[in-house]
């Protein structure tokens, strides 16, 4: 559901109160971390590493937009998702999301020294 904190006038990318893109594609990522999720071992997590979107319509508050991912390619430790948003009557967005599968401790380790 698009609430004011969603739109681009609350997190400045915009000036009118529509679903904003940055949070469009938050949402986005949201989705693939949930989809990751169970297929992890434990001490694993996945990292978002490339994203691609295209924001096609405008939600206003109010509006429920469903994102529906799926897993198009694995390398190894990259997993590649397609994804698309959509409100009840029409395609809001798409695009793809990389995430890289990394042990969370060693990650955390290495981005805070």
């Amino acid at each position: 559901m698009v609430e004011r904190e969603d739109t681009a006038q609350k997190v400045g990318s915009g000036d009118v109160p529509v679903l904003a893109t940055p949070r469009l594609l938050a949402i986005a990522e949201m989705a693939t971390v949930e989809a990751t999720r169970a297929h992890l071992a434990p001490g694993e997590t996945s990292v978002g590493t490339r994203a691609e979107l295209e924001h096609l319509a405008a939600s206003p508050i109010g509006t429920h937009v469903e994102v529906d991912t799926e897993l198009t390619e694995v390398d190894g430790r990259r997993l590649v998702f397609a994804w698309e948003a959509r409100d009840r009557h029409t395609l809001v967005g798409r695009g793809t999301i990389e995430r890289v599968v990394v042990d969370r401790a060693r990650f955390v380790e290495r981005a805070t020294r």
